[in-house]
């Protein structure tokens, strides 16, 4: 088990060495130093993963929980530091603590920054910010479909394939969907670079921020994030995070079968729903501190609302400037998440369907306590095990977000700081509220404790919290 833990956490830290060579020749093309520090870290993380590779490959061994649990989460955190070499050894000259920050919040695709000046970075260095993204998401939608439905994570168990033949274990799933998501994958990804190129962004602009937007990371080429940019730039980012949120499995049904209608599974009416319901209410309410443009309000609204929804994190303004509810809006907007199934973090609709529902039927109960109700989900009626999984789910995030708010207060941040930087990094949206860590500002002034505190919320958010906690049970050592 160890050695085919160990294999395929190699593989994939031996793909992101690989991928630093690209950055590496977009500084070598301008003459940046930097390209020294792609190389060095691409071969300090590459030649020893490369003969790990070689040498712990055989067949995989039956899968197991306590595989799949120790698989998850010795990817992320060895592929997050990998990450953080370049960044590290770059001329930026930020401490290891830093680099592993951003870096993570790359992977994950948080995209929570400690980095200012953006706007005069060598090319290599937002690239790399960028790629990080790109491949977190890969390993998300990978993620979410091949093996958090085995390991019965927070009930996303009820997205195990039906065909018992290939439930038995997810690497029996990953011939069939690997190369099909990766192609579907890369196709959004270049269809919102053209499209973001045609919308008036420098080809290196579009290029960056497609990988971004597809990732629903939010990493941007400039300190103004998407405020950088007009008005159609803005309508092209709605359009491409929305997609980004979507379950991708939806979405290869509708393209394999030509029917639009089959990527409108349960959780999608839901999640439009959600996203129009809340850029109209915030509109509404904007229209007081900024009357003059309500064209361009609405706009800007949409693209907020959408951008924290789906755990983007973009910015086009300052929305915090909007007036206090529509503060409490965003915060609000901050637990959601996409959907199940997609590169979002956050709580995720198909959960407040399940949740919805289950507290629906127990106010039934009350009225007709000899009646026998269902949650239902495609039709399908949810085990009580899910159900239970997604309660297990809800308490454990409230749990770790109250943990995260003490030890930020406890570095000195006021409430609002601690408490949206907790939350923003267990959901992986990325800004959060005030004027430290919100949408005009960055993570940099934290205190080095306060980071390590958001970098571990920042995995825990993106193995949807159990999958990280099972690792401190001493029963899951004993098993």
């Amino acid at each position: 088990m160890l050695g085919a833990t160990a294999y395929v956490t190699a593989f994939f830290t031996l793909v992101l060495s690989g991928m630093m060579l690209v950055p590496m020749l977009a500084d070598l093309s301008v003459g940046n130093p930097d390209w020294q520090a792609f190389l060095i870290s691409s071969l300090t993380a590459g030649v020893p993963s490369g003969f790990l590779v070689l040498a712990t490959r055989r067949e995989m061994p039956p899968f197991s929980l306590k595989f799949g649990f120790l698989l998850v989460n010795m990817i992320w955190a060895s592929t997050s530091i990998v990450a953080a070499l370049p960044l590290f050894l770059s001329g930026l000259s930020i401490s290891f603590t830093d680099a592993v920050f951003e870096a993570t919040s790359g992977i994950t695709t948080t995209g929570s920054t400690i980095l200012a000046g953006l706007d005069d970075m060598p090319p290599g260095l937002l690239l790399w910010r960028s790629m990080t993204q790109w491949f977190g998401g890969l390993g998300i939608i990978a993620m979410g479909l091949l093996l958090l439905p085995f390991l019965r994570v927070g009930g996303m168990q009820i997205y195990k394939l039906e065909s018992s033949a290939q439930a038995d274990s997810p690497f029996a799933r990953f011939t069939k969907f690997s190369w099909a998501m990766v192609g579907l994958y890369l196709t959004l990804s270049l269809a919102c670079a053209l499209a973001y190129w045609f919308a008036g962004m420098s080809s290196f602009d579009a290029i960056n921020h497609a990988m971004a937007t597809v990732s629903t990371g939010g990493y941007s080429t400039h300190d103004a994030s998407m405020g950088h940019f007009g008005l159609p730039v803005l309508v092209v980012g709605i359009v491409f995070m929305i997609g980004g949120a979507l379950p991708f499995i939806a979405i290869l049904r509708a393209v394999t079968t030509g029917r639009i209608s089959a990527a409108f599974e349960a959780q999608v009416p839901v999640l439009l729903s959600i996203l129009a319901v809340l850029s109209f209410v915030v509109f509404l309410s904007a229209l007081v501190h900024w009357p003059s443009d309500p064209g361009a309000l609405g706009v800007h609204s949409a693209f907020n609302i959408v951008s924290v929804v789906t755990t983007t994190g973009f910015a086009s303004t300052d929305y915090t400037l909007w007036g206090s509810f529509v503060n409490v809006v965003f915060l609000l907007a901050t637990f959601l998440g996409g959907a199940a199934g997609s590169t979002s973090g956050g709580i995720k609709t198909y959960r407040l369907i399940i949740i919805y529902q289950s507290l629906r039927n127990g106010l039934k109960e009350l009225i007709y306590p000899n009646g026998i109700f269902v949650v239902r989900y495609e039709g399908r009626e949810v085990p009580w095990q899910a159900i239970k999984s997604v309660y297990h789910f809800i308490g454990a995030f409230l749990v770790l977000l109250l943990a995260v708010t003490l030890v930020l207060g406890f570095t000195g941040l006021d409430v609002l700081t601690a408490f949206t930087g907790a939350l923003t990094a267990l959901t992986n949206v990325g800004p959060g509220l005030g004027e430290i860590i919100g949408p005009a500002g960055n993570f940099s002034s934290l205190e080095p404790l306060a980071k390590w505190a958001l970098i571990l919320a920042m995995l825990a958010g993106r193995l949807e919290i159990l999958a990280i906690l099972v690792l401190f049970s001493p029963a899951f050592w004993r098993r």
